[in-house]
């Protein structure tokens, strides 16, 4: 058996023979690169990730941000971090540019995150977003389902910039996303250009829901919680399809394989961290699409005694003003405001020698 025989039996690539997309859910190269080759097409980044990126391959990474340092004397720790943050961005988007002009603007992007302490911002976020996207053409814009972050949401797509709403966790943002998205297309100069996605981060609902199980609030069997963002984005994904809401559905966050087999479609999308896609690569599980089948209604039953799963899972869960203070989106923010500030400590470490 040939090479290129041996890697259509990965996993992966049958998903895609499917009619599935999915993404590489970070944007360092080298595992983007095999991410490609495997059959992503498209890739995600935010603060984190670029740390992470700079953390696991520093022969690389370490000697542009000395350049950068050099070359920019009077440049702040923020200054030079944003400089690096675009430039592993765009030096990534080089790697899906095949799959951007093939498709012709279709798939192929990556998706770069505003500053996370812009998310109660909208204006910053905009303007932020803009810049970022001018980078490369195949550059889509992470912003959060706060209801500032939604705001510059419809702020982006009228000005022709293709979002990633993110810190998504419930069926009503992805519905508020949706509803902004279409708002700004009404502006937007050519509008069938635009194709957005909105982000569920369903790993994360699983978690909250742990939290308050482990707070002794609910008495719940735990391993139904495996299955609550799962529930999350089949709920989304079917009234989406129901109601003809605009944006691709996106999976993100994962913690486990129900994450990946339960929700393959060919009208949503999976952003797979490399470590689990490589995983799930190799799995007994064969792949088949599975986002419209339904959930044992004893798990279901299991769920609905959290408060929480509620609002992330009913249409009506949550108000525009409550998105923020959600569980999960308090723990999402903070997490991406300590990581971004982890990734300027190590540049001002750099800094000060």
């Amino acid at each position: 058996m040939s090479d290129s025989q041996t890697v259509t039996q990965n996993n992966m690539h049958r998903m895609r023979a499917l009619g599935a997309d999915w993404w590489n859910d970070s944007c360092d190269i080298n595992e983007l690169s095999d991410a490609v080759a495997n059959g992503a097409v498209g890739a995600t980044s935010n603060p984190v990730i670029v740390a992470a990126a700079v953390k696991s391959d520093p022969d690389r990474w370490i000697p542009v941000i000395k350049e950068l340092i050099r070359d920019n004397p009077t440049d702040s720790e923020e200054d030079i971090a944003w400089k690096l943050i675009e430039r592993v961005g765009t030096d990534a988007s080089k790697l899906l540019l095949p799959v951007y002009n093939e498709t012709q603007g279709e798939k192929g992007f990556l998706c770069l995150q505003v500053n996370p302490k812009f998310y109660n911002n909208a204006d910053r976020m905009l303007e932020h977003g803009k810049q970022l996207a001018a980078l490369a053409p195949n550059i889509a814009i992470k912003a959060p389902a706060t209801q500032a972050g939604i705001d510059a949401v419809e702020g982006m797509t009228a000005a022709g910039v293709r979002v990633n709403v993110t810190v998504s966790f419930s069926v009503a943002q992805a519905i508020a996303a949706s509803k902004a998205i279409e708002r700004g297309l009404q502006r937007a100069a050519n509008p069938d250009s635009i194709r957005p996605y909105i982000t569920i981060m369903i790993g994360r609902v699983d978690d909250q829901l742990k939290r308050t199980l482990a707070s002794g609030v609910v008495n719940a069997d735990e391993s139904a919680l495996e299955w609550a963002g799962v529930a999350v984005f089949k709920r989304a994904a079917e009234i989406f399809r129901e109601k003809g809401y605009i944006g691709t559905l996106l999976a993100a966050a994962y913690r486990n394989e129900l994450h990946w087999s339960e929700i393959i479609g060919q009208d949503v999308l999976q952003s797979i961290p490399y470590g689990w896609w490589k995983q799930y690569s190799e799995s007994e599980t064969q792949p088949r699409l599975s986002i419209q089948e339904s959930i044992d209604p004893a798990i279901m039953d299991e769920l609905m005694k959290f408060d929480d799963f509620k609002q992330a899972f009913n249409e009506d869960g949550m108000s525009d003003d409550a998105f923020a203070r959600y569980g999960a989106s308090i723990h999402t923010i903070t997490q991406f405001i300590e990581g971004y500030e982890g990734l300027l400590k190590g540049i001002r470490g750099h800094m000060l020698v």
